[in-house]
């Protein structure tokens, strides 16, 4: 028999990309008196680092060829990973084959690797792992005998049950990492099914693969959906680079408050995206300071300012009613002087912020229900939109696009003046985030009544003016941005007799010319945008 081979000897397999934690976990394996497999650049960092380690090579006695592309792929490997105990004792003594306890594997870096801009296909195809992932299943198919670790955030907890366990994991945690491995097995090989799927056969990259294939990892159950007698869950996206790079709510930390909703992550979600369009200075004019307050994910107010009081307290006037229950989204540091204001005013269900001060969270502890969340500014964008239907997907490229006043035309006679190019231009943004069909009423960079929802475009005009006046607030002078172009000239009508000055749309309708005319009878500014952005 092979000296390999001592059936006393317990073996780990370690063959990994990422070397993240690898000698402090090879290291104390040796001092648990695991003998170490190993592949040829791994096997080279731990005999460089004096940790005694067994290269494949020599263990399977056959040598890495084709430039290392074939090495694991041999039966005392996978003899070794899938022998069950009893059933397969005989052959495995007879074929000398030993067995595998624990094996540490992760794969090549396809995900990060595609995704860089200059990543060539042969570059893709050569970062496809084979070996690897045929250990990872070969592991977690027999994983009532063998530990699979596919990832470096595994290693304490793993280190620390064969501490406490002799040497031995607990069926329960190999069953967990299992789960793990073939959830990472199935996450790359989405990776790869996407990236060629992607690919034309002449050359060039299609906008959508012919096939979508998505993971999504859970991160908690919850207590309900939209509704009580819904069940729910919510999960992040973990297709990408090293099992899916988080973004929004998913890299959200929460300091307080009852476990979240369906409907808080749902409107905290809107609350977050609209707060985030005015991360930088609004127009070099307006200190950056943003505060959004979201109903049901429509805004219901939105101001910018120069503090995050005073953003909190004119976004809160444009609907106090509607802001009771809301959740409210700051795009800079919340201080005392805001959070207490915003107790005192209204019920909160979340805040949003890149951060708290203590004397904001200190406030915020009087209310240790409210849900205070604290995530990063500057956040990955979102790049495909997918709504659910009946039998499938609808899948579109994620509706980021910012326009700027370079790009609108005026339509109208009269030409807007500096300060209502900057309401103009604030109230689009805003539109951008109302629910179809939108129409935003603002001024100095504050939201003054916002008409959500409805099938017809003069009915939203006719709610945003009621709720302007319900909240005391004048619209003389105002701007007008409606998310799409104006069917008919009522719209301009409504908002003229609402005492609005510009408007701002996409145009486009058949009618385009008796809304103008409409516009220039009032003495309207009038703006196209020549984009729509339809919500629903």
């Amino acid at each position: 028999m092979n000296e390999l081979s001592r059936t006393e000897q317990r073996w780990a397999l370690i063959s990994v990309s990422d070397k993240t934690g690898l000698l402090e976990l090879a290291s104390q394996l040796h001092e648990l008196g695991f003998g170490l497999l190993s592949t040829g650049g791994t096997a080279r960092t731990l005999a460089a680092a004096g940790i005694a380690v067994t290269e494949v090579s020599d263990y399977t006695g056959f040598p890495e060829i084709m430039a290392g592309r074939v090495k694991t792929l041999h039966p005392r490997i996978h003899g070794g990973l899938l022998g069950r105990a009893g059933a397969d004792d005989a052959v495995m003594q007879e074929q000398d084959i030993p067995r595998i306890q624990l094996a540490v594997i992760n794969l090549y870096p396809f995900e990060e690797v595609t995704a860089k801009a200059d990543c060539s296909l042969a570059d893709a195809i050569e970062n496809i792992d084979i070996g690897g992932p045929a250990m990872v299943r070969s592991a977690a198919k027999n994983h009532a005998s063998v530990g699979i670790v596919t990832s470096p955030d595994q290693y304490a907890r793993v280190l620390e049950q064969l501490k406490r366990g002799a040497g031995q994991l607990s069926d329960a945690f190999r069953f967990e990492l299992a789960i793990a491995a073939f959830n990472r097995i199935a996450q790359y090989d989405a990776a790869i099914a996407n990236y060629l799927s992607a690919l034309e056969p002449a050359g060039g990259q299609l906008e959508f693969p012919r096939q979508l294939h998505q993971c999504f990892s859970k991160i908690m159950d919850l207590r309900y959906g939209e509704n009580p007698h819904q069940q729910a869950a919510w999960y992040r996206d973990a297709t990408g680079p090293a099992g899916g790079p988080s973004i929004g709510l998913a890299k959200a930390r929460q300091l307080q408050g009852k476990e979240l909703s369906f409907n808080n992550i749902a409107d905290a979600d809107a609350a977050w995206a609209c707060a985030m369009q005015f991360a930088a200075q609004f127009n070099g004019q307006f200190d950056s300071s943003a505060c959004v307050i979201v109903k049901h994910a429509n805004p219901c107010g939105v101001a910018v300012a120069g503090f995050a009081l005073e953003a909190y307290q004119r976004a809160f006037a444009t609907d106090p009613t509607s802001a009771f229950g809301g959740v409210i989204a700051f795009n800079q540091p919340v201080d005392g002087d805001c959070a207490r204001s915003l107790i005192a005013q209204q019920f909160v269900e979340v805040v949003l912020a890149p951060s708290f001060t203590p004397e904001a969270l200190a406030a915020l502890a009087a209310k240790p229900n409210a849900r205070v969340l604290e995530l990063p500014l500057n956040d990955s964008i979102q790049q495909l939109d997918v709504k659910r239907v009946a039998g499938g997907l609808l899948v579109q490229t994620a509706d980021n696009r910012i326009v700027l006043p370079k790009e609108c035309k005026v339509v109208s006679q009269r030409q807007p003046t500096e300060a209502e190019w900057l309401d103009l231009m604030f109230a689009w943004k805003v539109a951008r985030m109302v629910k179809s069909n939108a129409i935003v009423y603002a001024a100095r960079g504050q939201t003054l009544g916002i008409g959500a929802g409805q099938m017809s475009r003069v009915d939203s005009a006719r709610i945003a003016r009621w709720k302007a006046a319900d909240a005391g607030l004048e619209l003389k002078g105002a701007a007008m941005a409606s998310d799409a172009f104006f069917p008919f000239r009522d719209g301009p009508d409504t908002a003229a007799e609402a005492g609005i000055a510009s408007i701002i749309h996409p145009g486009g309708s058949m009618r385009d010319d008796e809304v103008i005319a409409a516009a220039d009878e009032h003495g309207l500014a009038m703006v196209f945008t020549g984009v729509r952005h339809f919500r629903h």
